[in-house]
């Protein structure tokens, strides 16, 4: 499915709002949204597309990164995350941007078991722009003496060059969190490389006063850091609102997206709220969430349709191992014997 359509067309795409096939029965069961139902019922077409769950990207980072005109459409051989020059435009980074190869390096903190490594969820870093900020002071002259410069961006949002890196093969940190991390560290040609860096800058950060000021507070130590999204100077071909994701979906963001502005100036938006509950498995908070989606979303794009306001609503939602594209219309919303259900949501095969 297109992912930039008509003046009159609405595309979302909600990462996680496919409930894991093993609880789907019982969220289903526990969500009351019948605005979503309609929609997922009374479709013009809906499809499900099976995901690599060994893929380095999670598919909705893979659709944005397609969405923004930066890569094939999500299924592809070639599907990745090239993120970070515009990620970049974001920050305000535009003429680093514009030349040579950069990576998006975030500081981390990883856990150490007997058994392996775990990359923890970066949203609970917490990361103040102060600690961010001397965090980077600290490592920016490493950067310098092997020749790899290093811009900040936002708090826990860095920005590595490296132009002779072009075919290494990162994993984005959502890719990675709920997995062993060594499965998911870079592979290629300069993997050695990074390790190298990797473990400096674990040292330069070792017992640091910022991380015993952090534990002290109850957070996690800043231990690491995790690079991914390599990409070149190449403009981004579309203009899409983001809600809710990280520091670097909101560098992306043209906009905070709004129900009613999108519904009087038609476009695409990502609504990324689900995504940090269900990498925790909260999935109370899920609910939670999906209930507010229901009440602030789908239930005005439904009247809207039925008012003739949009032509029609695309939605992409996802999960780890796939997502599903389904679409409505005013038209066929008048398919009054299709009941509104949530079953569709269980149909992920």
């Amino acid at each position: 499915m297109p992912y930039n359509l008509g003046m009159n067309e609405i595309t979302l795409a909600i990462p996680f709002a496919l409930p894991p096939p093993e609880l789907a029965n019982d969220l289903i069961r526990a969500l009351n949204a019948p605005a979503l139902a309609a929609l997922l019922a009374r479709h013009g077409s809906l499809q499900h597309h099976s995901y690599d769950s060994d893929s380095r990207v999670l598919p909705h980072e893979a659709w944005l990164a397609h969405a923004l005109g930066l890569a094939s459409a999500p299924g592809q051989p070639d599907t990745g995350a090239p993120l970070a020059t515009a990620a970049m435009r974001g920050c305000g980074l535009a003429a680093e941007a514009s030349q040579g190869y950069w990576f998006m390096l975030q500081p981390a903190h990883v856990q150490i078991s007997r058994t392996h490594l775990l990359l923890s969820d970066l949203r609970g870093l917490q990361l103040t722009e102060a600690e961010s900020l001397s965090l980077y002071d600290i490592a920016r002259p490493y950067f310098d003496d092997i020749g790899k410069p290093l811009l900040h961006g936002a708090p826990g949002l860095w920005f590595m060059r490296a132009d002779d890196w072009t075919t290494l093969s990162t994993a984005s940190p959502d890719a990675t969190t709920t997995q062993s991390m060594s499965d998911w560290l870079p592979e290629g040609d300069h993997a050695r490389d990074f390790r190298r860096l990797q473990n400096e800058i674990q040292m330069l950060w070792h017992e640091h006063p910022i991380n015993e000021a952090r534990q002290a507070r109850g957070l996690q130590p800043v231990n690491s850091c995790w690079l991914w999204g390599g990409a070149g100077p190449a403009a981004p071909g579309g203009q899409l609102a983001i809600a809710g994701g990280p520091a670097w979906m909101a560098a992306l963001s043209q906009r905070q997206p709004d129900a009613q502005q999108l519904i009087a100036e038609p476009g695409t938006a990502m609504l990324a709220e689900l995504i940090a509950p269900a990498q925790v498995g909260d999935w109370a908070d899920w609910l939670a969430r999906m209930q507010r989606l229901e009440q602030d979303w789908f239930a005005p794009l439904l009247a809207a349709l039925k008012a003739g306001r949009v032509a029609r609503v695309n939605l992409m939602l996802s999960h780890r191992h796939g997502w599903t594209d389904v679409n409505s219309t005013g038209m066929t919303q008048r398919k009054f014997w299709r009941k509104p259900s949530l079953s569709h949501l269980l149909k992920q095969s």
